[in-house]
Protein backbone atom coordinates (compact mmCIF):
# COMPACT_ATOMS: atom_id res chain seq x y z
CA UNK A 1 0.00 0.00 0.00
CA UNK A 2 1.47 3.57 -0.85
CA UNK A 3 0.58 6.50 1.30
CA UNK A 4 -0.23 9.64 -0.69
CA UNK A 5 1.80 12.76 -0.96
CA UNK A 6 0.47 15.75 -0.50
CA UNK A 7 -2.62 15.81 -3.50
CA UNK A 8 -1.60 19.03 -6.08
CA UNK A 9 -4.67 21.32 -5.53
CA UNK A 10 -3.76 22.96 -9.26
CA UNK A 11 -4.28 19.48 -10.73
CA UNK A 12 -7.13 19.49 -9.13
CA UNK A 13 -8.73 22.35 -9.96
CA UNK A 14 -7.95 21.62 -13.80
CA UNK A 15 -9.54 18.92 -13.48
CA UNK A 16 -12.77 20.99 -11.81
CA UNK A 17 -12.40 23.16 -15.41
CA UNK A 18 -11.05 26.04 -13.12
CA UNK A 19 -8.58 28.22 -15.91
CA UNK A 20 -6.16 30.10 -13.44
CA UNK A 21 -5.74 30.51 -9.76
CA UNK A 22 -9.08 28.76 -7.90
CA UNK A 23 -10.95 32.13 -5.86
CA UNK A 24 -9.91 31.43 -2.11
CA UNK A 25 -13.46 29.87 -1.06
CA UNK A 26 -12.78 27.12 -3.48
CA UNK A 27 -9.32 26.63 -2.66
CA UNK A 28 -9.97 26.17 1.32
CA UNK A 29 -12.62 23.04 0.14
CA UNK A 30 -10.23 21.66 -1.76
CA UNK A 31 -7.50 21.85 0.89
CA UNK A 32 -9.72 20.45 3.35
CA UNK A 33 -11.49 17.79 1.15
CA UNK A 34 -7.13 17.32 0.45
CA UNK A 35 -6.76 16.08 3.89
CA UNK A 36 -10.11 13.71 4.23
CA UNK A 37 -8.81 12.03 0.63
CA UNK A 38 -5.51 11.08 2.27
CA UNK A 39 -7.03 9.78 5.13
CA UNK A 40 -9.46 7.68 4.09
CA UNK A 41 -8.24 5.86 0.48
CA UNK A 42 -5.81 3.06 0.83
CA UNK A 43 -4.15 3.28 -2.56
CA UNK A 44 -2.51 -0.02 -3.79
CA UNK A 45 -0.61 -1.22 -7.11
CA UNK A 46 -0.11 -4.41 -8.42
CA UNK A 47 2.21 -5.23 -11.46
CA UNK A 48 4.04 -7.63 -13.82
CA UNK A 49 6.83 -8.06 -16.48
CA UNK A 50 5.82 -9.82 -18.95
CA UNK A 51 7.36 -10.46 -22.87
CA UNK A 52 5.68 -8.86 -25.62
CA UNK A 53 6.05 -10.41 -29.17
CA UNK A 54 4.68 -7.69 -31.90
CA UNK A 55 2.64 -10.10 -35.07
CA UNK A 56 0.47 -9.42 -37.68
CA UNK A 57 -2.36 -10.35 -35.59
CA UNK A 58 -1.78 -7.30 -32.81
CA UNK A 59 0.85 -7.48 -29.85
CA UNK A 60 1.12 -10.22 -27.85
CA UNK A 61 1.92 -10.49 -24.05
CA UNK A 62 3.23 -13.39 -22.98
CA UNK A 63 0.85 -13.05 -19.79
CA UNK A 64 -2.02 -12.59 -21.58
CA UNK A 65 -4.80 -14.55 -23.34
CA UNK A 66 -5.92 -12.73 -25.77
CA UNK A 67 -3.28 -9.85 -28.02
CA UNK A 68 -3.81 -6.89 -27.76
CA UNK A 69 -5.24 -5.08 -31.50
CA UNK A 70 -4.67 -1.45 -32.69
CA UNK A 71 -1.81 0.53 -34.24
CA UNK A 72 -1.43 2.64 -31.61
CA UNK A 73 -0.06 0.11 -29.20
CA UNK A 74 1.93 -1.73 -32.07
CA UNK A 75 3.76 1.70 -32.18
CA UNK A 76 3.95 1.93 -28.63
CA UNK A 77 5.41 -1.32 -28.21
CA UNK A 78 7.44 -1.11 -31.24
CA UNK A 79 11.24 -1.94 -30.53
CA UNK A 80 9.99 -3.31 -26.86
CA UNK A 81 10.93 -7.34 -25.84
CA UNK A 82 9.63 -7.10 -22.31
CA UNK A 83 6.79 -5.27 -21.16
CA UNK A 84 5.41 -4.11 -17.19
CA UNK A 85 1.63 -4.35 -17.11
CA UNK A 86 0.39 -2.05 -13.66
CA UNK A 87 -2.55 -1.97 -12.10
CA UNK A 88 -3.52 1.10 -9.22
CA UNK A 89 -6.46 1.60 -7.15
CA UNK A 90 -7.57 4.40 -4.77
CA UNK A 91 -9.62 1.23 -3.17
CA UNK A 92 -13.34 1.60 -2.15
CA UNK A 93 -13.06 4.30 -0.06
CA UNK A 94 -12.74 6.72 -2.69
CA UNK A 95 -15.86 5.65 -4.29
CA UNK A 96 -17.60 6.11 -0.87
CA UNK A 97 -16.23 9.58 -0.22
CA UNK A 98 -17.83 11.21 -3.43
CA UNK A 99 -20.98 9.40 -2.50
CA UNK A 100 -21.20 10.44 0.58
CA UNK A 101 -19.94 14.02 0.38
CA UNK A 102 -22.78 14.51 -3.07
CA UNK A 103 -26.03 13.25 -0.63
CA UNK A 104 -25.03 17.28 1.17
CA UNK A 105 -22.81 19.01 -1.20
CA UNK A 106 -22.38 18.49 -5.06
CA UNK A 107 -19.80 20.89 -4.77
CA UNK A 108 -17.48 19.07 -2.39
CA UNK A 109 -18.24 16.08 -4.30
CA UNK A 110 -17.04 17.18 -7.41
CA UNK A 111 -14.03 18.44 -5.52
CA UNK A 112 -12.95 15.04 -3.90
CA UNK A 113 -14.03 13.04 -7.26
CA UNK A 114 -11.47 15.94 -8.53
CA UNK A 115 -9.12 15.36 -5.70
CA UNK A 116 -9.19 11.30 -6.07
CA UNK A 117 -8.23 11.94 -9.83
CA UNK A 118 -5.57 13.70 -9.11
CA UNK A 119 -4.23 10.96 -6.48
CA UNK A 120 -4.63 7.81 -8.73
CA UNK A 121 -2.40 9.52 -11.14
CA UNK A 122 0.16 10.19 -8.33
CA UNK A 123 0.09 6.66 -7.32
CA UNK A 124 0.58 5.40 -10.82
CA UNK A 125 3.59 7.93 -10.71
CA UNK A 126 4.89 6.61 -7.21
CA UNK A 127 4.47 3.21 -8.52
CA UNK A 128 6.50 3.65 -11.70
CA UNK A 129 9.14 5.05 -9.50
CA UNK A 130 9.37 2.25 -7.38
CA UNK A 131 9.21 -0.40 -10.02
CA UNK A 132 11.83 1.22 -11.87
CA UNK A 133 13.93 1.78 -8.97
CA UNK A 134 14.03 -1.50 -8.42
CA UNK A 135 14.63 -2.83 -11.85
CA UNK A 136 17.28 -1.07 -14.05
CA UNK A 137 16.05 -0.93 -17.90
CA UNK A 138 17.77 0.94 -19.82
CA UNK A 139 14.62 2.37 -21.95
CA UNK A 140 11.01 2.64 -21.33
CA UNK A 141 8.00 4.09 -22.81
CA UNK A 142 4.93 5.82 -20.76
CA UNK A 143 1.93 4.90 -19.72
CA UNK A 144 -0.34 3.43 -22.44
CA UNK A 145 -3.99 2.15 -21.23
CA UNK A 146 -6.48 -0.05 -22.78
CA UNK A 147 -9.21 2.95 -24.49
CA UNK A 148 -6.36 5.22 -25.39
CA UNK A 149 -6.11 5.29 -28.85
CA UNK A 150 -7.46 2.53 -31.08
CA UNK A 151 -6.80 -0.24 -28.29
CA UNK A 152 -9.80 -1.54 -26.75
CA UNK A 153 -10.80 -1.09 -23.68
CA UNK A 154 -12.85 -4.44 -23.38
CA UNK A 155 -9.16 -6.12 -22.75
CA UNK A 156 -9.53 -4.80 -19.30
CA UNK A 157 -10.97 -7.98 -18.24
CA UNK A 158 -8.06 -10.26 -19.14
CA UNK A 159 -5.65 -7.32 -18.08
CA UNK A 160 -7.31 -7.89 -14.46
CA UNK A 161 -7.36 -11.56 -14.67
CA UNK A 162 -3.55 -11.34 -15.70
CA UNK A 163 -2.59 -9.43 -12.70
CA UNK A 164 -5.08 -11.17 -10.27
CA UNK A 165 -6.12 -8.00 -9.42
CA UNK A 166 -9.30 -8.49 -8.01
CA UNK A 167 -7.49 -10.96 -5.00
CA UNK A 168 -4.56 -8.75 -4.67
CA UNK A 169 -5.90 -4.91 -4.75
CA UNK A 170 -9.72 -5.60 -5.19
CA UNK A 171 -9.50 -4.19 -8.27
CA UNK A 172 -12.47 -5.68 -10.83
CA UNK A 173 -14.64 -4.85 -13.92
CA UNK A 174 -17.97 -4.46 -15.31
CA UNK A 175 -19.48 -6.11 -18.13
CA UNK A 176 -19.08 -2.47 -20.38
CA UNK A 177 -15.34 -2.45 -18.94
CA UNK A 178 -15.13 0.11 -16.39
CA UNK A 179 -12.62 -0.50 -13.49
CA UNK A 180 -14.31 -0.83 -10.03
CA UNK A 181 -13.59 1.39 -8.08
CA UNK A 182 -13.58 3.54 -10.35
CA UNK A 183 -10.92 5.33 -9.30
CA UNK A 184 -8.76 2.97 -10.67
CA UNK A 185 -5.66 3.03 -13.99
CA UNK A 186 -4.38 -0.19 -16.11
CA UNK A 187 -1.40 0.64 -17.83
CA UNK A 188 0.88 -0.72 -19.83
CA UNK A 189 4.73 0.69 -19.86
CA UNK A 190 7.25 -0.85 -22.68
CA UNK A 191 10.91 -2.14 -21.79
CA UNK A 192 13.59 -2.05 -24.42
CA UNK A 193 17.58 -2.42 -24.66
CA UNK A 194 17.50 0.65 -27.52
CA UNK A 195 16.60 3.74 -27.17
CA UNK A 196 13.00 4.02 -27.70
CA UNK A 197 11.13 7.04 -30.13
CA UNK A 198 8.78 8.79 -28.96
CA UNK A 199 5.50 8.07 -29.94
CA UNK A 200 2.37 10.34 -29.86
CA UNK A 201 0.81 10.64 -26.05
CA UNK A 202 -1.82 12.30 -24.39
CA UNK A 203 -4.87 14.11 -26.74
CA UNK A 204 -3.35 12.87 -29.87
CA UNK A 205 -4.14 9.36 -28.89
CA UNK A 206 -7.26 9.94 -26.74
CA UNK A 207 -10.26 8.65 -27.93
CA UNK A 208 -12.47 11.20 -25.76
CA UNK A 209 -10.14 14.59 -27.91
CA UNK A 210 -13.51 15.59 -29.87
CA UNK A 211 -15.74 15.86 -26.80
CA UNK A 212 -13.27 16.48 -24.20
CA UNK A 213 -14.21 19.11 -21.55
CA UNK A 214 -10.50 19.97 -20.68
CA UNK A 215 -9.36 20.69 -24.56
CA UNK A 216 -12.71 23.32 -25.10
CA UNK A 217 -11.91 25.07 -22.38
CA UNK A 218 -7.33 25.04 -23.46
CA UNK A 219 -6.07 22.72 -20.99
CA UNK A 220 -5.45 18.97 -21.06
CA UNK A 221 -5.64 16.33 -18.16
CA UNK A 222 -1.86 15.81 -18.06
CA UNK A 223 -1.94 12.31 -19.38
Amino acid sequence: MIELDPISISEAARYMGIKGAPTDTISEMLERCERLVRQRVRPKYVYLETSVDNTDDGVILGAMSEPLTGEDIKRHLSGCTRAIMLAATLSQEADKLIRQAAVTDMAESLAIDCLCSAAVEQVCDRAEQEIFSKHEYPYRTWRFSPGYGDLPISLQRSFLIALNAQRRIGLTVTESSLLIPSKSVTAIIGISETKIERGKRGCAVCNMRESCAFRAAGNTCGR
